[in-house]
């Protein structure tokens, strides 16, 4: 590229779209909790801008602006991949355990044990439990909540307004209610871990030396508890 010739330089194009790839960054951070750092986000960002500059063809405008927030926002979101460890196999399993606490809240107006999760999903306690287990550090929410290919993507309802300041969208006041309220609705065990665990810092042993139970099967009522919120802002 040559400004001698009228075209912009590919220092020119990063300089004009460093504020798109800022924007995009931090309207996904709304939606990603606080252990994500905007700033890899902001990188990852620059990668998918500089990628966009170099594959581009077309007359420059607001059609390079389109295609290169495209570019952005997937290797934003490849840079979530990336961090986001945990098996398919796995992450089948955690969808199926929201899909059946929705089923049996909805059916039974009540809040369903493990047991009768287990029974849903037609497995043993044992095997359930198994499953938890598993999905040890389970997170609230997955790079896949997203994915533009979502019929309709839960996050993107609950943000009340995706136009505001960046900076006012990182704490959105909707989802942080809605949050409030499902973990208040949570078992009393299962609340008590997350109150635990994130409000008072202390990790599983700990936890579990409180409740008087292993540190397996505190990890166990993390995950489930996962499932519950999870499922419940899914339906909101």
């Amino acid at each position: 590229m040559y400004t001698a010739t009228g075209i912009k330089s590919k220092e020119d194009f990063v300089g004009e779209f460093s504020p798109l790839v800022k924007r995009i960054a931090y309207h996904m951070m709304a939606k990603l909790p606080a252990s994500v750092q905007v700033d890899d986000l902001i990188q990852a960002g620059m990668i998918g801008l500089l990628d966009a500059i170099n594959r581009y063809e077309g007359s420059y405008g607001r059609q390079f602006e389109s295609y290169a927030a495209q570019r952005i926002r997937g290797s934003i979101l490849d840079e979530l991949r990336d961090a986001d460890w945990l098996p398919r196999s796995v992450r089948k399993k955690m969808r199926q355990i929201e899909a059946a606490v929705n089923a049996l809240e909805q059916r039974n107006g009540s809040v369903p044990s493990e047991q009768d999760l287990a029974d849903e999903l037609n497995i043993s306690l044992d095997e359930y439990h198994s499953t938890l287990q598993s999905a040890r550090g389970a997170q609230l929410i997955y790079y896949e909540d997203f994915q533009q290919d979502d019929e309709e993507p839960f996050l993107d309802r609950l943000l009340a307004d995706d136009k505001s300041n960046p900076l006012e969208t990182l704490v959105d006041e909707n989802l942080r209610a809605l949050l409030v309220q499902a973990i208040e609705n949570l078992p009393p065990r299962e609340k008590m871990v997350m109150g635990m665990h994130y409000e008072q810092e202390m990790n599983l042993r700990e936890i579990g030396e409180v409740l008087g139970v292993s540190e397996s099967r505190v990890c166990q009522l993390h995950t489930q508890a996962i499932a519950r919120l999870r499922s419940r802002l899914r339906n909101l």
